[in-house]
């Protein structure tokens, strides 16, 4: 069950925002061969932010909280994949995109039910 953050700074359109959260779940998808029902994406904008003690307007960072399990590869590949999505949906460099995963353990992330992913089998 993979759950991204999608942090954004201010001032891109609508049809960007949606293309970017079409985008990043396809990448998730395709990347983890994770079950589309079980992605779960919510976008943050940000009003200002500040890139190297500047404001900028050009900010995009993706947090993925991961049910732990994935191999090395699997992660870059979801690296790789969400910066790609970022760049063609928002226009952004890819310099400009980050990508954090965080592993959390199967007994720490409830799933459908109420129950932990350890106790539901994943």
């Amino acid at each position: 069950m993979p759950i991204i953050t999608a942090q954004l700074a201010a001032g891109y359109t609508a049809a960007q925002k949606t293309a970017l959260l079409e985008q990043a779940t396809q990448a998730i998808v395709d990347s983890l061969q994770a079950p589309l029902p079980s992605v779960r994406i919510f976008l943050q904008e940000s009003q200002e932010t500040i890139v190297a003690g500047q404001l900028s307007a050009n900010l995009l960072t993706f947090i993925a909280y991961l049910i732990e399990g994935r191999t090395e590869a699997q992660k870059a590949a979801l690296i790789l994949a969400l910066n790609q999505a970022g760049c063609a949906s928002t226009g952004m460099s890819s310099q400009d995109i980050r990508v954090i995963i965080q592993d959390v353990p199967k007994t720490d992330m409830g799933v459908a039910g109420g129950i932990s992913a350890k106790q539901a089998g994943r």
